[in-house]
């Protein structure tokens, strides 16, 4: 058991698995509270919290997958893997070796860039970004390092997928593999970095019915949801993502 635990304690697990249960099916991006109220059931061990997340994430994205797994775009996840576990490698070093605080301004400041070029070149109809030969394999390195040093991959997937110009469930099959398989990895590096421990599993595991609720309400939301306004919603949680990160 949890030593200490009280009932807000539990309240703020489940409810992490909640928002991560609706981002992983509705709204990428939305889930960004499940973070800060895992870190808020951890408040002696904020460290914990990483390892907390990774069964409920896990779990999410096994809904994702099977709700949207006919739209993947494999295409655009090849291009991009090789990358991503190239980015990985320095991330882990640094996530092990020393504080990845700074590290997690640089890649805010970067998020932030990115999306506001994204932004423009689309306002003024140019694409700039989804022009660039080399943009896959560096959305796929800042994707590695960033998910490995703070969970930052979200919005630098968001910007590169809507760069491809893909309709909503193309986006959401894609995304679902790609943290499904992503997540998987992480299992022996948070194992062997101790913060994936039977204490932090109860945890996640308190929290996975709420994933189910929530990942129903998402796919819910997301029939309704017209391309235009998924689009802009997504970059604004992007947005949200990166300023997080430059403020934490």
């Amino acid at each position: 058991m949890l030593e200490g635990w009280t009932v807000i304690r539990w309240i703020c697990a489940a409810a992490a698995g909640l928002f991560v249960g609706f981002a992983k099916t509705g709204l990428p991006g939305s889930g960004m509270p499940a973070i800060a109220l895992m870190a808020e059931a951890f408040r002696s061990d904020v460290r914990l919290s990483v390892g907390a997340m990774l069964p409920v994430l896990l779990v999410g994205d096994l809904f994702a997958v099977f709700f949207y797994r006919r739209h993947t775009q494999w295409r655009r996840l090849r291009e991009l893997f090789p990358f991503v576990a190239v980015g990985m490698i320095p991330g882990y070093l640094v996530l092990w070796l020393s504080s990845s605080q700074s590290l997690k301004l640089l890649l805010g400041a970067l998020i932030l860039t990115l999306l506001s070029v994204h932004v423009v070149s689309r306002l003024v109809g140019k694409d700039w970004l989804a022009r660039r030969p080399g943009f896959g394999g560096v959305a796929g390195l800042l994707a590695g390092f960033g998910t490995a040093v703070g969970n930052a991959a979200g919005p630098i997937m968001t910007i590169y997928l809507l760069s491809r110009r893909l309709e909503k469930q193309e986006f959401m099959g894609t995304v679902a593999w790609f943290f499904f398989i992503v997540n998987l990895s992480k299992i022996p590096f948070f194992g062997g970095m101790g913060i994936l421990t039977p204490q932090t599993l109860l945890a996640g595991m308190v929290a996975i019915p709420m994933v189910v609720v929530g990942a129903l309400l998402g796919a819910g939301v997301l029939k309704r949801l017209p391309q235009t306004v998924f689009e802009v919603l997504v970059l604004i949680f992007a947005g949200l993502a990166g300023l997080r990160l430059l403020l934490s």
